[in-house]
């Protein structure tokens, strides 16, 4: 797995990095440095606003210095996935592309491990660009069980980590999501039914029926994303293992009185 120079192939540097080749190969559209700065500061406040849509970032924008299109914001915010959070009327139909499955788990009590198992993609500012992260996370526990850092939108890096997670820890009975491509193409479909999994949807638009990986990519960002001069897309999976080890086996949560998610998961369900 060398090449004539002594240095490891492609093929086996994107193994160690659990990376697809076709992410390694694949090349942005750039964006400029203004719509980078953008998207940084689009990014921090819609965090702390997450019912802002384009029209109030806009303004926010101005009031920061920066004179955009409302236009050019919505290209920015749906570039990074970002939705706003607020009622909106029935006026649009469903995509007919692919099944739209019912939200399982409004007034279910959720007690123990690999009950239900949730994912969602957040977005990563980088000084050159832009990196997207997913992860597998236990609903009662809150413990991340795996994750990918991609640099595109494709569905492999998402199936990888639900892979990676089956793999480890077992199928859950409840696996919930969003009503997002990467989880409703059929790759991703196929391995949940191939494993007897209950699939989950939230509504459209309803950040709520996901809240906890929501407040996770909170945590993540200003606690470890925002802070450090991260500039490259290894540095950033070095950052974000790192933090998630923390998060995982020694951040106490006040959910569990201050126990970790490692010592909740690993809690036999009376």
């Amino acid at each position: 797995m060398f090449c004539k120079d002594g240095e490891l192939s492609i093929l086996r540097q994107c193994s160690l990095l659990s990376i697809s080749r076709s992410n390694y190969y694949y090349m942005h559209a750039t964006e400029s440095e203004l719509n980078l700065q953008l998207m940084s500061l689009i990014d921090r406040h819609f965090l702390d606003h997450p019912y802002f849509g384009a029209r109030q970032m806009a303004r926010f924008l101005g009031r920061q210095g920066f004179c955009v299109s409302r236009k050019r914001v919505r290209r920015l915010m749906k570039k990074m996935c970002l939705h706003a959070i607020y009622q909106k009327p029935n006026t649009s139909k469903p995509c007919p592309d692919h099944k739209i499955y019912p939200y399982l788990l409004r007034n279910m009590e959720i007690d123990k491990p690999n009950q239900v198992w949730c994912t969602d993609i957040t977005y990563i500012a980088m000084p050159k660009g832009f990196m997207y992260l997913v992860a597998i996370m236990d609903w009662h526990s809150r413990r991340v069980l795996s994750w990918r850092v991609s640099n595109t939108m494709e569905a492999d890096f998402c199936v990888e980590a639900l892979e990676e997670a089956l793999q480890k820890y077992g199928p859950p009975q409840i696996f919930n999501t969003d009503q997002g491509s990467q989880f409703t193409c059929n790759r991703w479909i196929t391995v949940l039914e191939e494993n007897d999994i209950k699939i989950s949807m939230d509504g459209k638009g309803r950040w709520m029926d996901n809240v906890f990986i929501e407040r996770l990519w909170r945590s993540l960002k200003y606690e470890c994303i925002f802070i450090k001069a991260i500039e490259t897309g290894c540095d950033l999976k070095k950052e974000v293992k790192k933090w998630l080890y923390f998060y995982n086996f020694e951040r106490p949560h006040s959910t569990f009185g201050g126990q970790t998610p490692n010592e909740i998961y690993n809690q036999i369900a009376a």
